[in-house]
């Protein structure tokens, strides 16, 4: 199966929808995104205009979104970065101790799993992270229920550690499910 893998432009907004609607669909959904499909799908054009516009390429915000793209053109996956400064506010899980970078929305197609689909996502977004200068990242993470397994071994394989912390499933005021952190620092010190 052959893909590129790039950053998303601002244009490609109706992919973003599409690829994201699959995505909430996925078995796992529940317990991988917090998004439910019936809020995403009520979002107007204009909103996902803006989403795919933030993460795209040249965007120069703070986030970016990376996709596999198909020789046909087609999305096979998805993965976004999310830029997380130690003077800023919290976006998910715990305030950044450390200038780094937080990976969120990962999908893979069905059809595209264990074909390196995910690898190479993963490779784009670690190098898109270290290549940043302002800030310097000094670490990469993310965050994988407790439940997902799937994803979680596929974290550990990438090079992702558990660093301990946890927070409770957002909705879960009993913190009856866990999110757990997991982080792969970079080449220096943190």
């Amino acid at each position: 199966m052959g893909f590129v893998v790039r950053q998303v432009r601002a244009e490609e907004w109706p992919e973003v929808r599409e690829l994201r609607l699959e995505a909430l669909r996925d078995p796992v959904a529940g317990i991988a995104f917090l998004e439910k499909y019936e809020d995403a799908v009520a979002q107007p054009d204009v909103f996902w205009q803006g989403r795919a516009e933030r993460a795209a390429e040249g965007g120069g915000g703070d986030v970016r979104q990376f996709v596999a793209a198909g020789t046909d053109g087609r999305w096979l996956g998805t993965v976004t970065v999310l830029v997380e400064r130690a003077s800023g506010g919290v976006r998910f899980g715990a305030a950044a101790e450390e200038d780094q970078t937080h990976l969120v929305g990962v999908y893979v197609r069905p059809e595209a799993r264990g074909r390196g689909v995910a690898d190479a996502l993963f490779r784009a977004a670690v190098e898109w992270s270290w290549a940043l200068r302002e800030p310097e990242v000094r670490r990469v993470r993310l965050y994988v229920h407790e439940r997902n397994g799937r994803a979680a071994a596929f974290y550990r394989r990438a090079g992702f550690t558990p660093s301990g912390a946890t927070m409770a499933m957002e909705g879960d005021p009993e913190a009856r499910e866990l999110e757990y952190e997991m982080r792969r620092p970079g080449a220096t010190p943190g």
